[in-house]
């Protein structure tokens, strides 16, 4: 069963986000909240997902994000934002969120984006893909993430090509036919040698150095994947990498 905490100071929005999660059988909203008593209700359910509003008038959702993410075993996070937050989101993909969710998502493709959130990938609604995209990777960007990529051995790149189109690490180790530990081990390295940076990060900087082309909706997981000329997007560090 997949564990999830919905805060958002708005009632309506978390009523309606605990309706549509209910009708799936293997999902439960185990808590839901408003932004000033988010961290205590949040680390006291343990969930495998949240999904937190960005912007909240007591406590922001950043400030929530960044407390989660120090936790020992912090849940994946995902941002419900409105097409008018495009400035808080590359503050939310440098502090840790696994994805980006339109309050206004459709329910079938909700349900498949906490599972993908649960299994270890990331979500990136096509509403705010451009403006994560445009926001985290300024003029400059393709250059900078070719350097980057060169310094990867071409299993590494093949590697980083899956995560940036949308795969968690045991779908990259079927389609590569290894282990989920020795994927394990490969994201890592790749993550390491691309400065650091979690999944979400790495996912931009692969499509900005052309190895993910025309990022499009995955309607089978609810997550990112790639046209047929190229592979499958993330998962948050605190998992394991």
């Amino acid at each position: 069963m997949i564990r999830v905490a919905v805060v958002d100071d708005e009632q309506l929005v978390r009523s309606g986000l605990r309706m549509i999660l209910g009708t799936a059988p293997d999902i439960e909203v185990v808590a839901d909240c408003g932004g000033g008593t988010a961290v205590e209700t949040v680390l006291g359910h343990a969930p495998d997902v949240v999904l937190l509003d960005i912007r909240m008038p007591d406590v922001d959702g950043l400030t929530v994000l960044r407390r989660l993410r120090a936790d020992r075993r912090p849940p994946a996070v995902a941002m419900l934002t409105t097409f008018d937050a495009d400035e808080y989101l590359t503050a939310a993909l440098r502090a840790g969120a696994s994805g980006f969710l339109l309050k206004d998502t459709d329910p079938e493709q909700l349900v498949r984006s906490v599972r993908t959130l649960a299994a270890g990938g990331s979500v990136l609604d096509p509403g705010v893909t451009s403006a994560v995209i445009g926001g985290y990777l300024a003029a400059g960007a393709e250059t900078r993430a070719a350097e980057a990529v060169r310094r990867l051995t071409p299993r590494e790149r093949e590697v980083l090509t899956h995560v940036g189109a949308g795969l968690p690490n045991a779908r990259i180790a079927d389609r590569m036919g290894l282990a989920p530990s020795t994927v394990k081990d490969h994201v890592r390295a790749v993550l390491g040698k691309l400065g650091g940076l979690n999944r979400v990060q790495a996912a931009i900087l692969a499509d900005r150095a052309g190895l993910v082309t025309g990022l499009v909706r995955d309607h089978r997981t609810g997550g990112t994947t790639a046209d047929a000329s190229a592979p499958d997007l993330p998962e948050p560090p605190a998992r394991g990498c």
